[in-house]
C-alpha cells in the first residue's frame, strides 16, 4: 500500500472512530439491572392482565411468548404467534381454583431465550390491583415518602420509607417528631430502620434522601444528612449520641426547637443492610447563618434557621458513566451545591458550587425542587436548580433571574424545537417583579413564554394531557384553562394541579389526585378505595413511578390507617410499546428526587404523548446483579 493510501485509511478509521465516539460509544451509563417485572393482576371470574418489561438495553425487534402453569398441569403458550406489539396480554381463560404461574421468554432472531422470573397468581385470588404491603409502622408515625431501588440485586425493587412523627416547617417553631426510614421487600418484609435522631429535624424542607447505585455493583446505597445520635440499621450510632442540639428553651420564640448548632453529617448506607459505610462533614454547614438571606439578595437578613435550613438533593451521572449524590442548601438567596463519588467504599468531594451572595446572578434562583437532565447532549448531566442550571463540572452554565419557585418540569414539550425545555411557576416577594409562570430552553436559558405577570403563582403542570394539541400544555394557579405552550387557551380548568401519571392504553398522561386518577375531559377513571395522599393539599402519592410491567406507571399509597403500602398497576390493555420508563436516565432521576422538598412527577428525556416519535433506545449498560455474579 503506497504512503498516500495509508494516510487516507488512517484518516478514515480516526474519522469513524471520533464519530463513534460521538455517538454510542459516548457515555454508556451504569443502570439498574432489572428482571422482567412480570405483573399479574385477576380482572375476573376467569381473565387475567399480564404486563412485563421491554428492557433499556433490547432491540426493537424483539418478541415475546408468554408461558402460564396451572398447578401441576405442564406450562401452556398463551400466544398464537409471538408478541411484538406491546408488552401486556389478557388471559381469558384463567382457572382462578388453582395457582397460575405465568413467565416471559424473550424471542431474538427467533430463538428463545431464558425463561423470566415467573409470577404466581394464588388460587381464588381477590380482584383487585395492587400489591398490599403491611408495615412496621412506629406508634405515633405516618407514613409518607417512598423511594426505591433493588437493595439486594435480585432484579426487583424494594421500597425505602419515611416515617414522618411531628413535622415542622423552616420557619416555625417546636419540638419536631424523629426521622424514621424503613427499607421493605415488596413481600413486606421489613430489612432495616435507620433513626436519624433528635439532632436533625422533621419536616419537608429538613430530610431529603437519595437511593441509588452509587458505586455500580448491583444494590443501591441509602444517603442523607445525618447528626450526632443517628443510629444505622444494624444499631450503631453516628457521632456523639450523647449530644442535643435543639433549642429547648421555650422563651426562645423562632428559635424554639431548632437545631442551629453542632456538628452536621452527610452518611452513605448500605442498602442491603442499611449499615453506615462512610460519613463525612455536611457541605455546606451552616454558618453564617445570615449568609442565606432572601431572592437575589434584596436585603432580607435571617439568622433564625429559616433561610438556612432549607435542603435539596438529586443524583447525576456529571462523568456521563457513574452516578454521584449532589447534597444541596439553600435556595431563596446563596445556594451551595456539593457533589460527592461513592466508589470502591471510599466517598470522595467532587465539586462544590457556591453562589455566595445577592450580587451573583446565580443567588435567589433556587426552588423547593429540582431536576436533572442531559441539557447539551453530551452524555453528561446538569442540575435544573428552578432558574438556573449547574453543569455538569460544577459552574454555572446560566441564570434566567425568573427567581424562586413551587414547581418545576423539564422535558421535550414543544414538537419540532430541538432538546428540553423547562416550566416553572414563581414567587413574588416584596420588591421583586416578573412573570408567575415561566418556559424556557434547558440549553441556552432562552426565555420562551411568559405569564401572570407579577403574580405569586404557587401551582402548575406541564403535560401532554389533551390529544388535541400538538405536544404538551401547561396549567397554572390562575392560568383560567388549560393553555398551549404559546400561553393560549384551548380547554377548560383540568381538575388538578398537582400530579401525573401514565396509566390507561393511549400515550397522553393522566392527572393524579389525592387518590385518583382523573382523564382530561373524561373524570376520574380510577380511584384506590381506602387510601390517602401525603403532604396536605399538594396531595402527593408515596410514589409514582415504572415499578413493574409494561411502561406504564404504578403509584403507590398509604392505607387509611397508615398500617400498610398498597402499590397500584394499571390493567388496562395497550398497543404501544416503550421500554421501561426507568432505564431512561432523565425518568429514573426523576424518581430519585421525587421525594425532594415539594414532590414532582417525573419525566422522560423523549417526548412521551400523541403521536410521539419512536423512543430511542437509551445508552446505557447493565450492571451485574447479586444474583448474575453468583452464576
Amino acid at each position: 500500500m503506497n504512503i498516500v493510501l495509508r494516510i487516507r485509511l488512517i484518516a478514515f478509521v480516526v474519522t469513524v472512530l471520533v464519530f463513534l465516539a460521538g455517538t454510542e460509544l459516548q457515555a454508556q451509563r451504569h443502570m439498574e439491572n432489572l428482571d422482567r417485572g412480570v405483573i399479574v393482576v385477576r380482572t375476573d371470574s376467569n381473565s387475567a392482565y399480564i404486563g412485563w418489561r421491554l428492557l433499556g438495553t433490547e432491540p426493537q425487534d424483539i418478541s415475546f411468548n408468554l408461558y402460564r402453569q396451572s398447578g401441576n398441569k405442564k406450562p401452556i403458550k398463551l400466544n398464537n404467534s409471538p408478541i411484538t406489539e406491546s408488552t401486556n396480554f389478557v388471559d381469558k381463560s384463567l382457572n382462578h381454583s388453582l395457582d397460575n404461574s405465568y413467565f416471559v421468554k424473550a424471542i431474538n432472531k427467533g430463538k428463545e431465550l431464558e425463561a423470566s422470573k415467573a409470577y404466581i397468581l394464588k388460587a381464588k385470588s381477590p380482584i383487585q390491583q395492587y400489591i398490599n404491603i403491611p408495615l412496621k409502622t412506629p406508634n405515633g408515625y405516618t407514613p409518607n415518602d417512598v423511594s426505591v431501588g433493588d437493595l439486594d440485586g435480585d432484579g426487583e425493587y424494594e421500597l425505602i420509607l419515611h416515617q414522618t412523627s411531628r413535622g415542622i416547617d423552616s420557619p416555625s417553631p417546636g419540638i419536631s417528631g424523629i426521622p424514621i426510614f424503613q427499607a421493605y421487600k415488596q413481600n413486606g418484609e421489613l430489612l432495616w430502620q435507620i433513626n436519624l435522631g433528635k439532632n436533625i429535624r422533621e419536616g419537608a424542607h429538613y430530610t431529603q434522601f437519595m437511593v441509588y447505585d452509587l458505586d455500580s455493583d448491583g444494590i443501591a446505597e441509602f444517603a442523607c444528612k445525618t447528626a450526632d445520635g443517628t443510629i444505622d440499621g444494624v444499631g450503631k450510632v453516628i457521632g456523639d449520641s450523647s449530644k442535643d442540639y435543639r433549642n429547648l428553651d421555650k422563651s426562645s420564640g423562632t428559635y424554639f426547637g431548632k437545631i442551629l448548632d453542632g456538628p452536621e453529617y452527610f452518611t452513605i448506607f448500605s442498602g442491603k443492610t442499611g449499615e453506615a459505610l462512610a460519613t463525612t462533614d455536611y457541605i455546606p454547614n451552616r454558618y453564617p447563618l445570615n449568609s442565606w438571606n432572601g431572592h437575589g439578595g434584596n436585603g432580607q437578613s435571617d439568622s433564625t434557621g429559616n433561610r438556612s435550613e432549607r435542603f435539596l438533593a438529586c443524583v447525576a451521572y456529571l462523568d456521563g458513566v457513574h452516578p454521584s449524590v449532589v447534597m444541596c442548601r439553600g435556595y431563596y438567596g446563596r445556594s451551595v451545591l456539593a457533589a460527592w463519588d461513592w466508589r470502591g467504599g471510599k466517598l470522595t468531594s467532587r465539586w462544590v458550587f457556591d453562589s455566595k451572595d445577592g450580587e451573583n446572578p446565580f443567588s435567589g434562583q433556587g426552588n423547593h425542587n429540582l431536576a436533572v437532565a442531559d441539557v447539551d447532549n453530551d452524555g453528561k448531566d446538569e442540575i435544573i436548580y428552578g432558574s438556573m442550571v449547574v453543569n455538569d463540572d460544577g459552574n454555572g452554565l446560566f441564570s434566567t433571574g425568573l427567581r424562586h419557585g413551587d414547581a418545576i418540569h423539564v422535558g421535550e414539550f414543544i414538537p419540532n424545537r430541538p432538546g428540553l425545555q423547562v416550566f416553572g411557576v414563581h414567587e413574588i416577594e416584596e420588591g421583586t417583579t416578573g412573570p408567575g409562570a415561566a418556559i424556557y430552553d434547558v440549553k441556552t436559558g432562552e426565555i420562551l413564554y411568559k405569564g401572570a405577570m407579577n403574580s405569586d403563582v404557587g401551582r402548575g403542570v406541564a403535560a401532554d394531557i389533551f390529544p388535541g394539541n400538538p405536544g404538551a400544555e401547561m396549567w397554572y394557579s390562575g392560568s383560567n384553562g388549560l393553555l398551549n405552550l404559546k400561553g393560549e387557551r384551548i380547554g377548560e380548568n383540568p381538575t388538578s394541579t398537582n400530579f401525573l401519571i401514565w396509566w390507561d392504553g393511549d400515550l397522553s398522561r393522566e392527572l393524579l389526585n389525592r387518590n385518583r386518577i382523573d382523564k382530561y375531559g373524561f373524570g376520574t377513571i380510577f380511584t384506590a378505595e381506602g387510601c390517602m395522599s401525603n403532604n396536605g393539599t399538594k396531595s402527593t402519592p408515596a410514589l409514582s413511578a415504572d415499578l413493574f410491567g409494561d411502561w406504564r406507571e404504578e403509584v403507590i399509597f398509604r392505607t387509611n390507617d397508615n398500617k400498610n403500602l398498597r402499590i397500584y398497576t394499571t390493567t388496562i390493555p395497550t398497543k404501544h410499546r416503550i421500554h421501561t420508563l426507568m432505564h431512561d436516565p432523565q425518568y429514573r432521576l426523576g424518581i430519585a428526587t421525587q421525594n425532594v422538598g415539594y414532590n414532582q412527577p417525573p419525566n422522560t428525556s423523549f417526548f412521551l404523548g400523541t403521536d410521539m416519535k419512536k423512543a430511542k433506545r437509551p445508552n446505557i449498560v447493565l450492571v451485574k446483579t447479586e444474583t448474575e455474579i453468583k452464576k
